[in-house]
Parts: C-alpha cells; sequence; structure tokens
C-alpha cells in the first residue's frame, strides 16, 4: 500500500500506439516514447540511466510539466515561460497520482539552472543561502540549493543533477538523497553517474532503443564502462588514442 501514498505514481499515455507514431515526428521518433505506454515510479527514488539523446530529458521534462513545473525548472511558483516543454510530450501522457500531496518541490535542469538563479535574483526570493546563487561555483550553487530549498515531503525532479558535481560533491549528494527520502520527499532523477546510480534498493530504468526497461546496477553500461576503464585505463588509452 506504500505506493498509495507517494506523490507520483506512474505515467500513462493518453492515446492508444498508431502505427504511423513515427511519422508524426519528433518526441515519437525517440525509441523511448515511441515504446511507451505506462511506466511506475518508485515510492521513494527512480532513476533513469541512457545515452545521450535517449530522451530521459523529454521524458522527465514532461513528468515535470504534468505535476505543475515550468519547462525551465524551478518551483511550482516559477513559471520562466508559458509554453508546454518543448517535446509537447505531456500532451500526450497523463499523470497518476497517489494520496498524499507534496508540500513543494523543484524541478532541477542543469541546462536553465542559471535562467533560473537569474529569476530568483531578479524577484528576490529569499531562501536560497546567504548570497546569489550566481556569487558561487556551479557545483556549491546546486549543493546551496539542495540545503536551502529541498524540503520535508517534496517532490524533486532533477535532470543531470550530477553535472555540476566533483566526484567528491557526487558523494555528498548521495548522502543528501538519502536524508531527504527520510523526510518523505519522493526523488526522479535522470543521470550518467555511477555514483548516484548506486544507491541501494531505487528503481533504476535504462533508457534506449528498447525503450525504458528495468535495469540492476551491476548491469548498467555506465557502470561496467567506468569499472572497466579505472581498473586498467591503459588499454582504453592505447585503444582510443592510437593513430
Amino acid at each position: 500500500m506504500e505506493e498509495l501514498y507517494q506523490f507520483v505514481r506512474r505515467i500513462e499515455r493518453r492515446e492508444a500506439p498508431r502505427a504511423d507514431d513515427r511519422e508524426r515526428g519528433f518526441p515519437f521518433t525517440i525509441p523511448a516514447v515511441e515504446h511507451l505506454r505506462t511506466l511506475s515510479f518508485h515510492p521513494k527514488l527512480t532513476l533513469f540511466a541512457g545515452e545521450n539523446g535517449s530522451g530521459k530529458s523529454t521524458l522527465l521534462e514532461a513528468v515535470a510539466d504534468l505535476a505543475g513545473f515550468a519547462a525551465q525548472g524551478g518551483t511550482k511558483s516559477f513559471m520562466l515561460d508559458d509554453e508546454p516543454g518543448a517535446s509537447g510530450l505531456s500532451a500526450h501522457l497523463k499523470l497518476i497520482r497517489g494520496a498524499k500531496r507534496e508540500r513543494g518541490g523543484f524541478f532541477l535542469r542543469a541546462e536553465s539552472f542559471f535562467n533560473v538563479v537569474s529569476e530568483v535574483d531578479r524577484l528576490g526570493v529569499a531562501g536560497y543561502g546567504d548570497r546569489s546563487l550566481h556569487h558561487r561555483s556551479h557545483g556549491e550553487s546546486f549543493i546551496a540549493l539542495v540545503e536551502n530549498r529541498f524540503g520535508r515531503d517534496n517532490l524533486l525532479i532533477l535532470d543531470e543533477p550530477e553535472a555540476a558535481l566533483s566526484p567528491k560533491r557526487q558523494l555528498t549528494f548521495l548522502a543528501m538523497m538519502h536524508d531527504l527520502l527520510q523526510v518523505g520527499c519522493q526523488l526522479i532523477v535522470a543521470t550518467h553517474s555511477p555514483i548516484l546510480l548506486a544507491y541501494p534498493d531505487a528503481q533504476i530504468y535504462w533508457v534506449g532503443e528498447d525503450g525504458i526497461t528495468p535495469r540492476e546496477y551491476q548491469d548498467l553500461e555506465h557502470v561496467t564502462v567506468t569499472r572497466d576503464f579505472l581498473n586498467a585505463p591503459e588499454l582504453f588509452l592505447k585503444h582510443l588514442l592510437s593513430e
């Protein structure tokens, strides 16, 4: 019964699949979208991994839009754009919620975080630390955001949060994720980071040519490639840098 008390339970496609989906163009040309029928979220932590261009950001943008966030990100009170997400995917999906509603939340997009911080400064919004996030490094501003704006019973949708973080800071954020989960947050995260993907008992989905499929941590390409490189970097470099 735990899933009844999560904020976001699943997304479902509104219309039945069509034979000419791919002819309809983007975003239906993305295999993850083409094969999508219904997708369930873990009550606490759902992680999406996959290659660049696989559709992870498109999917998270659609979920965030359906949950009430602006496409560029921020809290639900931040409406930096009046248009729906660039992909238009959310118009073809419906969001199935649980019995519980979040007290707050945040949609983080690494690519548009600068615009969100600029809007915070323009509006003079308090609660983001003792100085402008623009006056911090990218990684410091993200950690400050987590410390000051992510709270109890939040719905947090994070698109590649590791983009700002060194490996050591990723470990810091992994511990922060754990703390947030202990106070009733639900996290939906797209990431390339083997460190963040290692969180125990999370639901991990691989986004690829076969659509969106469950995977175990040890079977993820991000994990195996990183492990193999660190175990024998000279072999990889010899192959990659040979003339």
